[in-house]
């Protein structure tokens, strides 16, 4: 989460793909069109609401009880995860995996919460959590009109752009009211539609409780992805406000917020064909990702992934098992490396096995065939295919560049990426060296400010940083780099290994930097700090390499910033006419981190020949899958106890707890944590996975197989009241049960 650099995120690139058909339960959909759109299909399914009570920006509804979860470098761009309010006092329920980092930064040896857990039995007991922050629509409004008033069929493509770039601005900046509100305005559709979202973001986000890790990351790994599933996978914040209720930083006046909607709780359980819809803020898909995109994932991306990832988790799951301490330290970081990794396996598996590359080919090839013929159609799209194509091919020229900069590099050795916090101090401490003498003075204060806000960042980081492991991986990832990226697009700082002082030993080199750099030991840092020099950064090795990795991404996307220009023209051109070509359908947008609602029922699924997958899993099923010699697969006593004696209370089912859950709902990351509804309104579960069988579906979505996998909130329930015994959460929260 604290790793994300904005400046590494290629926008536009990946231009964005749908299936020829949209199966009713496919899609991701923008919450003003459930109405028009969705309503009717939803109602022969099951619900039982009015679209208003859905999504209404004049009255209280569904929409006010789900929270998008970011940071400072996040919103209102996009969040990582998504909540819900489940009492008037502002709970929020979330996933264990979206508050795993949250959990381990709360972590010590003494006070281990990721392994014994953590739950607050009075509010006094509740954690804040620096830079962590919830935000709620208030509303969306379409702005297309606006945004393109000043656009004109004959501007280049950077014309274009420059025109929507200060439309955006000044709505943004009316909207935002002065600061009340977080708003962007995103595009749709590949820059044919554009939106407007406005947030109201609450910073004073606390830590409520928190399962040990053996229930709310029982699988690990092994289970990641995989069906079927045990994890009760949850975690529990509240939200503060200052006491006239808005959003305020932390302060020990500020008071549980207020919240115009929360979820009540059904304890009725979830059963096959039953309706469900999902909530949340899933983060990109690629849906109209057109066959040079899905070869280019094929053939490079995903394996440079996968490889690069596959030899970082290697070294760090090494010194985790050789050592609590780092395994402490590395557990979050861990398991997000681990996370996508498994994820890009699976995707390659799906794209291949589903046939994706050939089913956008003759897509294409029939849109192509669609525009020529008609003359008003050939001079609107004609050769935006080709155009794509093009930039295609100049772009695998530094597609491999691009992905061990990112893989090996920023997101690699984290001294780097962590470094990079020094940038404005290194330009005012070379300013101030460069000037003449009597005007040094001048530059004091900046850099004694600038000093002291990258040194309050130090505590933080090097509490859960090893210098071992970040040498190792640095030894490594960099010796990757150099062999498989061409000579003629290394970084200027690979030189250096080849010189006479290190002869091409990257073991030698790395030993060199973790000795003399200031920013992989924290001593030497602070001391910097409190004396800063333009010679001793300047000079500093580990400074000298995130320079030259920082030009080397510079020089990367100065190579492709026309290829992007192609790929977007063409890719706007091809979604534009392929909405042309298909009226009778009903389009939704690709995910793009804005609030969407999917709806479906509870499903089983046939994975492969002669296997078939039931659609809920059992405490029972936790038990048979115990392993106490694997972490993974350790069960707690008191766990073991309470199946025993069949001590399940309100939240069983005839005798049998459910732990999880199938629907053939349409999600993506960043619903992680999303409220699981039914057609009564109610919370039924919390959408955390997606199955094996379906990691292709950022692209294409396969209804035969795709599935959400959620945790059943009758065994969440149970954790907090039986397990945990905080009954205090449990009497916040509204229950619901049929009479029978």
């Amino acid at each position: 989460m604290k790793r994300t650099l904005a400046f590494l995120t290629l926008l536009g690139i990946l231009v964005k793909g749908m299936l020829a058909t949209t199966p009713p339960d496919e899609g991701m959909w923008l919450l003003m069109f459930l109405g028009e759109k969705n309503y009717e299909a939803m109602k022969e399914k099951g619900l039982q609401l009015t679209a208003e009570e859905i999504y209404s920006i004049n009255n209280s509804s569904m929409k006010d009880a789900v929270v998008g979860l970011g940071n400072s470098m996040m919103v209102p761009e996009g969040f990582f995860c998504t909540g819900e309010i489940i009492s008037e006092q502002g709970l929020v329920l979330t996933n264990h995996h979206c508050g795993f980092d949250i959990i381990q930064q709360h972590s010590t040896l003494d006070h281990d919460y990721l392994t014994n857990g953590f739950w607050a039995k009075s509010m006094d007991e509740e954690l804040p959590n620096e830079d962590l922050s919830m935000s709620i629509l208030v509303r969306m409004d379409d702005v297309t009109d606006k945004v393109l008033e000043n656009v004109t069929d004959e501007m280049s493509y950077g014309e274009r752009q420059e025109a929507i770039s200060a439309a955006k601005k000044k709505i943004e900046r009316d909207a935002a009211e002065k600061g009340k509100y977080d708003v962007v305005v995103k595009d749709f559709f590949d820059n044919n539609e554009f939106y407007l979202f406005v947030y109201v973001t609450y910073k004073d986000i606390r830590l409520v409780g928190a399962p040990p890790s053996s229930i709310g990351k029982f699988g690990g790994d092994t289970d990641n992805w995989m069906w079927p599933r045990h994890t009760g996978d949850f975690s529990m914040f509240r939200i503060y406000t200052a006491p006239d209720g808005s959003p305020a930083e932390y302060s020990e006046d500020n008071i549980p917020l207020k919240p115009k909607y929360y979820f009540p709780i059904s304890l009725d359980g979830v059963h096959k064909g039953d309706f469900s819809m999902i909530m949340g803020f899933p983060g990109t898909t690629t849906r109209y990702l057109t066959s040079h995109g899905v070869e280019l994932a094929l053939d490079e991306s995903n394996p440079a992934v996968v490889k690069i990832r596959d030899k970082k988790l290697d070294i760090i799951r090494s010194y985790m098992n050789a050592d609590p301490k780092i395994k402490l330290q590395y557990a979050s970081k861990y398991a997000q490396t681990a996370n996508y990794w498994k994820y890009f396996i699976g995707q390659s598996k799906g794209l291949k096995r589903w046939k994706v590359y050939e089913e956008r080919k003759a897509l294409e090839d029939e849109f192509v065939a669609w525009v020529n013929k008609d003359e008003k159609r050939k001079a609107k799209y004609d050769g935006c295919i080709d155009e794509i194509a093009a930039g295609y091919k100049q772009l695998a020229k530094f597609n491999l560049s691009l992905k061990y900069l990112e893989e090996a590099v920023f997101q690699g050795p984290e001294f780097i990426y962590f470094s990079f916090g020094a940038y404005q101090l290194y330009g005012t401490l070379k300013a101030q060296d460069e000037a003449g003498k009597k005007d040094k003075e001048k530059y004091d204060a900046s850099i004694k400010g600038l000093a002291s806000v990258f040194d309050a960042d130090l505590e933080g980081h090097f509490k859960d940083y090893n210098a071992m492991v970040d040498k190792d991986l640095f030894i490594a990832l960099m010796e990757m780099y150099y062999n498989d990226i061409p000579q003629e697009q290394h970084p200027s700082v690979f030189a250096e290994v080849q010189g006479k002082k290190f002869k091409g030993s990257f073991q030698a080199w790395g030993e060199y930097v973790f000795e003399e750099s200031i920013f992989v030991n924290e001593e030497k840092l602070r001391a910097f700090l409190a004396n800063p020099e333009y010679d001793v950064l300047a000079e500093d090795p580990g400074w000298q390499i995130t320079l030259s990795m920082v030009d080397a991404i510079r020089d990367v996307y100065g190579n492709i910033s026309t290829v992007e220009d192609q790929i977007n023209n063409g890719s706007r051109l091809f979604v534009a006419g392929l909405r042309e070509m298909q009226p009778e359908r009903n389009f939704y947008p690709d995910a793009n981190s804005t609030i969407r609602l999917t709806y479906g029922t509870i499903q089983d699924y046939y994975p492969a020949d002669a296997v078939h997958y039931d659609f809920r899993t059992t405490l029972g099923g936790v038990m048979e899958k115990e392993d106490p010699k694997v972490d993974e697969f350790i069960v707690e006593p008191k766990l073991k106890e309470l199946y025993a004696k069949k001590d399940f209370g309100p939240y069983a089912e005839d005798g049998v707890l459910y732990t999880c859950f199938l629907s053939d709902n349409d999600i993506t990351g960043g619903n992680s944590g999303s409220p699981v509804i039914n057609g009564k309104g109610e919370l039924i579960g919390i959408a955390f996975d997606g199955n094996w069988e379906s990691m292709s579906g950022d692209i294409d979505f396969e209804p035969s197989v795709q599935r959400t996998i959620s945790v059943d909130i009758r065994y969440v329930l149970f954790v907090i009241d039986k397990f945990a015994g905080a009954q205090n959460l449990i009497d916040e929260m509204t229950l619901n049960k049929t009479e029978e």
